[in-house]
Formats: structure tokens, sequence, C-alpha cells
């Protein structure tokens, strides 16, 4: 029911944003992979909010606990089930909007779906529930690592001056590198449309953009040929794949409660995850494209 991503591997997040935890059950991840509770810090740092004035005060460790699916430091073949712990929880912050709906928020629509919500902090809306994603995009990190793939990102933030402003927009910018050709699905699951998917699903997402985008509308067919690399007809090309996603503004401006004044610089990590989320699943994908490969992986 929307709360899960993938095929092959597979993630499925829960919680809420002032609700006791959030987490996520990993499934699909191959026995034999070095995994401890060490391997989350540098990502989740990342997401951390309060540190910088663009993010929000909210003063969460956000240390992830392996439930299950490690022994010994190594992953067991079996779901990978991991908690991280809300403990900045200010529910009485969001107390006066039990009656209200935020313009711009999803406060007004989950209401519509299911005729109850939780108004603290926006519940499963809330820009909390991606600290799960980037656990889960460690697991899938740590298996692109193993096959020489990387997933980065830079981010940019609207020439806006804080000061004057409430919110302001914001983009990411990703590339992944040493993507072999032949990862992807013809026609309805292309990489690039699962990965529109993936990047979408993430709160305040606007737009992305492959490789060119937008400016490709712009040129000739000779002068975007030579440009056009990454992903062609679905599948990749062997080529690095650039990916650029842009945040509207944050939209809680003018309520209580915390927030950040823009998107990316915590986002950045949270595309990088659900990038390295769809790949590895298009990479377990192709074990079975072809006869050839079906027995080599069986005789392994």
């Amino acid at each position: 029911m929307g709360n899960s991503f993938g095929k092959f591997f597979k993630i499925t997040t829960f919680g809420e944003s002032h609700g006791d935890a959030v987490g996520v059950v990993v499934d699909g991840c191959p026995a034999g992979l070095t995994l401890c509770a060490k391997s989350f810090t540098a990502d989740m740092s990342r997401r951390r909010p309060g540190q910088s004035p663009l993010t929000s005060p909210r003063k969460e460790n956000d240390t992830v606990q392996i439930l299950s699916g490690v022994f010994e430091g190594q992953t067991l073949g079996t779901p990978i089930a991991l908690i991280i712990q809300n403990c900045d929880q200010r529910p009485e912050d969001y107390a006066d909007l039990k009656e209200t709906f935020r313009p711009a928020h999803g406060d007004f629509t989950y209401f519509a779906k299911f005729g109850h919500r939780d108004y603290r902090g926006g519940g499963r809306a809330s820009g909390r529930e991606t600290a799960a994603r980037v656990a889960g995009g460690v697991v899938a990190k740590l298996i692109l690592d193993e096959l020489g793939v990387s997933v980065s990102s830079t981010f940019e933030v609207a020439d806006i001056p804080t000061d004057i402003a409430d919110s302001i927009g914001s983009k990411v910018f990703c590339k992944v590198k040493g993507s072999k050709a032949g990862i992807g699905q013809p026609v309805f699951d292309k990489l690039e449309a699962d990965l529109a998917k993936a990047l979408m699903s993430i709160g305040a997402s606007r737009a992305i953009e492959f490789a060119m985008g937008f400016e490709a509308a712009k040129m000739t067919g000779s002068h975007h040929n030579p440009l056009d690399k990454g992903i062609l007809a679905g599948i990749s090309d062997g080529n690095d794949i650039s990916i650029t996603i842009h945040f509207k503004p944050t939209p809680t401006i003018d309520s209580k409660g915390r927030h950040d004044t823009a998107i990316a610089p915590r986002a950045s990590v949270v595309c990088e995850a659900m990038i390295a989320i769809t790949l590895v699943d298009h990479i377990f994908a192709s074990f079975s494209d072809t006869i050839t490969k079906v027995i080599t992986n069986y005789a392994k």
C-alpha cells in the first residue's frame, strides 16, 4: 500500500515523525555482506537535522539499531530490520493543527484518503520518514561498492537571502559512476522510469532531469546526440548517469514546529539512497536476462 519499493531488492519503511521510532525492513540483501551499526554513521549524519541554519533545529542522534538479518557482522540473506528512535519528539508543538490543514502540506490529502491522520509534524508525510530510506540506502550502497559502482551528490539552494525568505527552493545533482552497460528493463520498467519514481517519492520533489534534461527541448539532434549518455532506451550504456532533482520551497512558512528552510542540504543523501536502492533492484533483476546469465549465476 505504498510503503514498499523494489522487487528483487525491496525496502519497506515504517513510523511517523513524532511516534516512538521510524525504521525500514530490507529484503533481498544477499548473505555475506559486511554490515554493522557503524556502517550507517556517515550517511545518517549527513541527513541528521540541526547542523546548519538551513535545516530543522530538531535534535536527533539518528543511531541505527539492527534488529535482524545480521549475525557476527555479516548479513544472513534474511530480512534486515533497522530502527531509528525518535529522541526529540515534541507532539505538543502541533496540537493547534489537529483541526487545521496547513496549506501546501499533505494534511488535507491524507485526511481525504484515510479519514484519520497523525497531525504531529505530518506523520508519515514528514521528512522524518526519509531517515529510514537512508538506512536502507546504506545497505544498497554497500552492495554497489562490491560491484565498483558509486553514487554521489552535490546540492544548490535558490539565490534568495534567507533573512527575507521563510523557505526557499533547491536542487540536488546526482552522479552514478561505474555502472556497466545493460542494466534496466525495456518499455514500462525502464531504468530512468524507476529512478524517476524513486526520486519523485521523496517529499517536496517536483521535477527530475536526466542527462541534458530540460535543455534537450531547446537543442537540435546533432547537438544533443553526443550528450545523451547514461541511459538509452531505458537501459544503462556504461557511461556516468547524471540526474538532477528539483525541490519546492518547504511549505511550512508560518506555524509552530520545526522545519528545514531548504530541502536539498539534507535530501541529497536521501536522493543517493533511492538511486542506490533502484540500481541494486535492477542489477539483481538482470541476473536472468539471458540463459547464459542464468546458467552462470546458478553455477556460482
